[in-house]
């Protein structure tokens, strides 16, 4: 029934006509009714009048990873974008793994709100590129169950460090200001590309980032002891950021709730006190008593402030 480039989900049926959400490339989730082949706004009045008109459409395009793997991504260019300019750029990475970022906003609240931050570093003169790794959905089998991801490889820094060499090689990328930034298996992805290439990228923020395999397994996986399982623990440490931390350069911000049950919070208690024993320039922001999937809105706000300021900060921009 949809053809449209909008996106829409939680269909229910009604005498007056499929209600559903939907969003678009520059617009938030809303509720409408499709009717005659379109999306007919329930209530159009409440969509605020100082919405930004300067939001721009991402490009669907495939980035080559350092195995010759392609991994897709969405690439937003600066309202304004003129070819002959050199711009800052920026990662997303999404976390899950098992998710996808769209073209457009997001189902999901918490990468909606990613997704509007990817617009907002645009905005602000970033070339951004918001990367679907190897693992997540939407791809088919052989892509969500690559080889060697996560704990058992770390395959998917690859698809990153090739994201990055992308942009580093495009003729409107300041090849010296990449910065990364991600939340939860994001922030591991972070973590992996500030420690594993540390030329490559200028800066990062990793938000309650796994760093440890073996630390984190077990909140999902209770029965889980590396001690009793070396082999796989071996090989899960060696898949993790801890592992390369020695490479470690660049700057970092690195932002956790206190009372995060999907990530431990002394995953970056640990991680910070390494980072600032090899004289890293790191900052932290803790948010207390906030989880996971931050609760309050203006938990969101402080997070992604403090994520714009401290890339473009440590990048000399502002």
């Amino acid at each position: 029934m949809t053809k449209s480039t909008s996106i829409e989900w939680s269909p229910v049926l009604t005498d007056g006509g499929l209600a559903l959400l939907y969003s678009t490339a520059t617009r938030p989730a809303r509720p409408a009714l499709w009717k005659d082949g379109k999306a007919n706004d329930l209530a159009p009045e409440s969509f605020p009048a100082s919405y930004p008109a300067t939001l721009v459409t991402p490009q669907a395009i495939l980035v080559k990873a350092t195995d010759g793997m392609k991994a897709p991504a969405q690439l937003f260019l600066p309202p304004g974008y003129a070819p002959g300019k050199k711009y800052p750029a920026a990662i997303f990475l999404h976390g899950g793994s098992r998710r996808q970022m769209l073209l457009g906003f997001h189902y999901s609240s918490y990468y909606a709100n990613a997704y509007a931050m990817n617009q907002y570093l645009a905005s602000r003169g970033f070339i951004v590129l918001s990367l679907n790794y190897r693992s997540g959905i939407g791809y088919g089998l052989e892509f969500r169950e690559a080889l060697d991801y996560g704990a058992t490889g770390a395959s998917e820094v690859r698809d990153l460090i090739g994201a990055g060499q992308y942009l580093k090689n495009r003729a409107d990328v300041d090849g010296s200001k990449i910065a990364l930034w991600g939340g939860s298996y994001g922030g591991y992805l972070t973590a992996h590309g500030l420690s594993q290439t540390p030329d490559l990228f200028a800066c990062g923020v990793d938000i309650h980032g796994v760093h440890n395999w073996n630390d984190e397994i077990p909140t999902f996986a209770p029965w889980y002891d590396p001690a009793k399982h070396p082999d796989f623990a071996r090989k899960a440490f060696e898949s993790s950021p801890e592992y390369h931390v020695k490479n470690w350069k660049k700057p970092v911000l690195m932002i956790h709730g206190d009372d995060d049950r999907n990530v431990p919070f002394n995953e970056t208690v640990r991680f910070a006190e390494i980072l600032r024993k090899q004289g890293i320039p790191m900052e932290e922001l803790v948010l207390p008593d906030e989880v996971h999937g931050f609760l309050l809105h203006r938990s969101w706000v402080k997070v992604y402030t403090a994520t714009a300021a401290f890339i473009e900060r440590t990048m000399g921009l502002r």
